[in-house]
């Protein structure tokens, strides 16, 4: 039964093991956590002379470096000055060389959300009137290609590893303490815990470029792993290394002392061990939800002891899971998992599972907002396939908790009838040896004279050989009797459904948290639409910006006129008169007149009165009908330099 049983447990393990692969390498990029939810200039917008600067506004808080916003001309040449500098909150600004020519920009940006994750975008504004560019507005990737794949891997392997770690001391601290003594298990427990060293290690190293360029040599660079060092996420992994350092000496003591204690002293040390364990346990947790989706957004503070509870929650079943079946299928036959750990297993499974529906309905609530949001994002569809995994491996191990109910009811027949046959074999052995004693010790004496000496040397050896070859028996024949149980049998194969689901759903989990969040991609869509939708009449003010040169001494400089809210009736109007270096001055005179061709209407003439220095304002201007209307000014610089200037608005 064994030789066919391994074979097939290792094709599904690596089955699931590819299917866990295709999943992180579909997962591309890691999303942007972090979404740009308005910019100055906007997205598409044209605007009559070049901004000073342009800012953009994230849905929460973005750490950036001086490279992290290039401003690009149609050429492709860099126009920002400096680097960016915030503004307030969410907002970023970098400032722009001046006297820029009319033409299409492009703004790139690259930055690093709160929640440790890379964003990445581009779009375009004009100056004067949209003209081509050389340069793509496609959105850079961000945290993609190698390196973002490798980061995947690596982020997969720690979640594991924590898992294996946590779960696997877990069940032998609560399930099975004479585990503790089983070399399989042992094996099992530090193999999680070298995973996860690992894991964490190649995360730090990958980290800087992962978020940077994506280039390989970058690993390398010495100097941007210790600015990574000063980032949240570098202290959450530097921060883990050390509690990792904890739990290596948690597990030398619970694989080492803990062992060799007997069952009274045992049980002391567990209670310490416990509060040892779930105390590193927590602490590692906090390292991802310090640093990750919990730390920012709605109700933060409760949000992170939530997420390490989900944490510890998912480690302990799947884990112990892991562990249980590794002890049923590799662990010696003459210790075999009592069914009392399996039933003790299946409650701690139980509440874990209890524990991870509470704090993932939460969760779930927090990252989504909206119904809508399960279908319409990605976040969303990623959660209902994590809750259909969920939903199936809850429904597989009510068949195992039915297995090992089934193991409950036939372990005292098992017991009495393996004590029957060892007591007929017993009286068997006896019988036998007391027949061939006389034949036996004629024998012994007749060889000894002549061979004692002989035998001395070759006699050790021998009894050694048959003394291993009856243990290879022994061991056989106990591990027919433990696979030739049905119910134990249907419990191994149950076990590795339920980890074969895990498998997946754990990686499934990993793409969740690269994903952004299906309240923030609502939030940034409903955002981008607006920033980026063309102004309409009922939007509110009008601003209509225009150089003039009246040709005398001091004659140029700007005028703005601001019509709100632009509509038809009564409407403020307020004048601005700027020098060449964007200052505001005053001059003789400014006139303002109204038309529209299209219906013969006007001009409207319109008196501003001075308010100070470079303004004028007139109120309750009216504008009898909707449409296009022509705006001309005209300013007077001396007695007799003037020139009028006009721009097209539209009213509502």
């Amino acid at each position: 039964m064994t030789q066919t049983t391994a074979p097939r447990v290792r094709t599904l393990v690596l089955l699931l093991l590819a299917a866990a692969c295709a999943l992180l390498a579909g997962a591309g990029p890691a999303s942007a956590h972090a979404a740009l939810t308005g910019s100055d200039p906007r997205q598409g917008a044209v605007v009559d002379r070049a901004p000073a600067q342009v800012s953009l506004t994230f849905s929460e808080s973005v750490s950036m470096d001086d490279d992290s916003v290039r401003v690009l001309d149609p050429k492709g040449k860099r126009v920002d000055d400096g680097g960016p500098t915030g503004t307030g909150g969410t907002t970023y600004a970098v400032k722009l060389h001046a006297g820029l020519p009319d033409g299409t920009y492009t703004v790139t940006y690259q930055v690093v959300s709160a929640d440790s994750h890379p964003v990445a975008g581009a779009y375009t504004f004009s100056v004067g009137a949209p003209s081509e560019t050389s340069v793509s507005a496609t959105a850079q990737a961000a945290g993609g290609g190698f390196i973002g794949g490798l980061y995947g891997v690596g982020r997969y392997v720690s979640y594991a590893g924590f898992a294996v770690l946590v779960g696997g001391a877990a069940f032998v601290l609560a399930c099975w303490p004479r585990g503790s003594g089983v070399r399989v298990v042992q094996r099992f427990v530090v193999s999680g815990w070298l995973a996860l060293t690992a894991a964490t290690l190649l995360l730090l190293l990958l980290r800087g470029s992962y978020t940077g360029s994506g280039k390989v040599a970058d690993v390398f660079d010495l100097g941007l792993l210790g600015e990574v060092l000063q980032t949240k996420t570098g202290a959450a992994l530097v921060s883990r290394l050390l509690l990792l350092a904890a739990a290596a000496l948690f597990v030398a003591v619970l694989f080492g002392a803990y062992d060799k204690r007997e069952d009274e002293e045992r049980r002391d040390l567990t209670f310490g061990l416990a509060v040892g364990g779930t105390v590193v346990a927590a602490g590692l947790a906090a390292t991802w939800a310090m640093s990750e989706h919990a730390s920012v957004g709605l109700q933060a503070g409760l949000a992170m002891p939530v997420d390490v509870v989900h944490l510890i929650a998912v480690a302990t079943w799947f884990g112990g899971l892991a562990a249980l079946l590794v002890a049923l299928y590799r662990g010696p036959a003459d210790t075999p998992v009592p069914t009392g750990a399996v039933r003790r297993f299946s409650a701690v499974a139980f509440g874990s599972v209890v524990a991870l529906v509470v704090t993932g309905t939460y969760q779930s609530w927090r990252q989504l907002g909206s119904w809508t949001a399960f279908t319409d994002t990605r976040y969303g569809q990623l959660l209902l396939a994590k809750i259909a995994l969920v939903a199936v491996l809850v429904g597989i191990a009510y068949f195992s908790r039915r297995w090992t109910a089934r193991l409950a009811d036939t372990a005292a027949v098992v017991v009495r009838q393996r004590g029957k046959a060892g007591g007929e074999r017993e009286k068997a052995g006896a019988k036998a040896s007391g027949g061939s004693k006389g034949s036996g010790n004629a024998k012994g004496a007749g060889a000894s004279k002549g061979s004692g000496k002989a035998q001395g040397s070759g006699g050790s050896q021998r009894a050694a050989q048959l003394a291993r070859q009856r243990a290879a028996v022994h061991a056989a024949r106990q591990k027919r009797q433990r696979d030739a149980d049905p119910h134990r049998f249907a419990l191994r194969r149950s076990v590795l459904a339920e980890a074969g689901v895990a498998v997946v759903l754990l990686a499934v989990t990993t793409v969740l948290t690269q994903t952004e969040p299906g309240r923030t991609q609502e939030e940034a869509t409903a955002a981008g639409a607006s920033s980026t939708a063309p102004s309409t009449p009922s939007t509110g003010a009008v601003t209509l910006d225009m150089p003039f040169d009246t040709g005398g001494q001091d004659g140029k400089g700007l005028v703005r006129v601001e019509l709100d809210p632009a509509r038809v009736g009564a409407n403020d109007l307020h004048l601005y008169v700027e020098g060449p270096d964007g200052t505001a001055v005053d001059v003789p005179e400014v006139k303002v007149a109204l038309t529209q061709e299209a219906k013969d209407i006007g001009p409207l003439p319109v008196a501003p009165d001075h308010i100070t220095t470079g303004h004028w304002s007139a109120s309750g201007v009216q504008i009898p009908v909707a449409g296009d209307w022509e705006v001309a000014v005209t300013v007077r610089t001396s007695d007799i330099d003037q020139v009028t200037v006009s721009k097209n608005a539209q009213i509502g």
